[in-house]
């Protein structure tokens, strides 16, 4: 059997490093004409980062945009950073002619073909679908601790590998960076639609204009339906049928390939079948027992697949806490969201701002403006009660508490929010945010200032935030209508 000739790698490398053959000044690079994301406001610093010796490992869920958030990093290092575009490097790990090479023997070949010599000169080395290597960490830990000059930068579409491995074997060598699907913020940016909010701040409080409410949940009911992928926003085709896209080409991919090949799992049909149950129940509550009783599955098969499920970025659970905000020493019951709302559309069908499941699709959304950071929120339930979501200190003390809701009824009609209430002064808090309809206001009843926000405002707000490195801004009211 003949080996594939070493020049065939070199020329397709050549291919995927389009800018090599160009100065500073006329690099051509793909991709140029895409918008980028806000997220590469948050990711360029840390490949510029000299000062600690690590590697980025770019996680996320299928087609969110890694492989252009790379390009878009690359066009910035050279027309904005003035970085020597051969110093640039970029590998699709993925394609069939790279198949056997190791981390260590792409470097060398990066040097035979461009004369940089990365034991001695500052590069930058991209690595992109970096799990098709086997053992990637092991290789992509030696090249962080040998060659100190050389700044990597890995991504992968299988998350679940990239997880678990970056976790296990990267310790202190790795930064772990999520880009998560489409913020609200990020949806209205791309789609040029961003004007409907004004934000300023003045002493530490953000002012907004009052937008054109109307035009603004059109969008958000639009975005609830289509917003996670980029490639989905900009196209009526892809919207007029999202499950052939979104199904086929994303959940299904993880599901019927990513997942198996990487656990072993025998029962497709078993995993798929529970994936789709806790979509269909996207922000409720759900339990082992139930779970496994209605799917004749063992729980603690169950449990694993869900692992697998968050793992990949599908979905993230919560745990329960009681009344007191004390955890359950035996978790049977958590809430489940899909990672991104537009998950359901493309399972189910598109949804109407009177459906009744519309309140669960806005709380999934909520929560997934906060998908980038690792937050320790919780639900609380007891007996006759329950908060949406809290989050707990690093001393488990309860710091705020949130109701998820898509209705104009509890401005008008407080009191009946007693569950809210009753948590509240259990815990000495004194505000707490509900989120409406198109209702804004802030009342104080029972010694608890309850802060209400359209819950469209709220998500643009929450996704503008992380992209301002001030994602707790809006999570304690700090900001006020002009």
């Amino acid at each position: 059997m003949n080996k594939i000739p070493e020049e065939q790698v070199l020329n397709r490398m050549v291919l995927e490093n389009v800018w090599w053959s160009h100065t500073i000044e006329t690099a051509k690079l793909p991709y140029s004409t895409f918008s980028p994301r806000p997220y590469l406001k948050l990711f360029l610093p840390l490949i510029l980062e000299r000062s600690v010796n690590r590697a980025i490992v770019l996680m996320g869920p299928r087609r969110v945009g890694k492989t252009v958030l790379i390009h878009h990093c690359i066009q910035q290092l050279i027309n904005k950073n003035g970085i020597d575009p051969k110093k640039i490097t970029y590998f699709s790990v993925d394609h069939p002619l790279y198949n056997n090479l190791g981390l260590e023997e792409f470097l060398v070949l990066y040097k035979k073909k461009t004369n940089i010599d990365y034991t001695k000169d500052e590069c930058f080395v991209f690595f992109d679908e970096i799990q098709y290597l086997r053992n990637w960490e092991t290789h992509l830990k030696i090249i962080v601790d040998q060659f100190p000059n050389v700044k990597c930068i890995a991504s992968g579409s299988a998350a679940a590998a990239l997880r678990l491995k970056s976790t296990e074997s990267g310790a202190g060598r790795f930064t772990d960076f999520l880009l998560p699907p489409l913020t609200f913020h990020e949806y209205l940016f791309l789609l040029k639609k961003d004007n409907l909010i004004n934000i300023t701040s003045n002493e530490n409080v953000q002012n907004f204009g009052t937008p054109n409410l109307d035009d603004l949940n059109l969008h958000f009911q639009k975005y609830l339906n289509f917003g996670g992928y980029p490639e989905v926003i900009f196209s009526d085709t892809i919207q007029s049928d999202p499950g052939r896209y979104i199904k086929n080409d994303i959940i299904d991919k993880v599901l019927l390939r990513d997942l198996p090949s990487l656990y072993g799992i025998q029962d497709i049909k078993e995993l798929n079948s529970l994936f789709t149950t806790l979509a269909f129940n996207t922000a409720n509550e759900v339990s082992l027992d139930e779970l496994s009783k209605n799917s004749g599955v063992v729980k603690s098969t169950i449990k694993r697949y869900i692992e697998y499920l968050e793992a990949a970025f599908l979905i993230r659970t919560i745990s329960r806490v009681d009344k007191n905000a004390k955890r359950f020493q035996r978790a049977v019951c958590f809430k489940c969201y899909l990672a991104n709302p537009s998950i359901r559309t493309a399972l189910f069908s598109p949804v109407e701002s009177t459906d009744q499941v519309m309140g669960n699709l806005v709380e999934t959304a909520l929560f997934a403006q906060w998908f980038h950071f690792k937050w320790p929120l919780y639900y609380a339930r007891w007996k006759n009660g329950e908060v949406d979501l809290i989050r707990l200190d690093k001393d488990q003390k309860v710091i705020w508490a949130f109701e998820a809701k898509w209705s104009n009824r509890y401005f008008d009609y407080p009191l009946e929010l007693k569950s809210l209430f009753d948590f509240c002064h259990s815990h000495n808090l004194r505000k707490a945010m509900i989120t409406t309809i198109s209702q804004y206001g802030t009342k104080e009843i029972k010694n608890v200032m309850l802060h209400f926000f359209p819950a469209s405002v709220y998500a643009f707000i929450i996704g503008y935030n992380a992209i301002q490195g001030n994602p707790q801004t809006v999570l304690f009211g700090d900001f006020r209508v002009i």
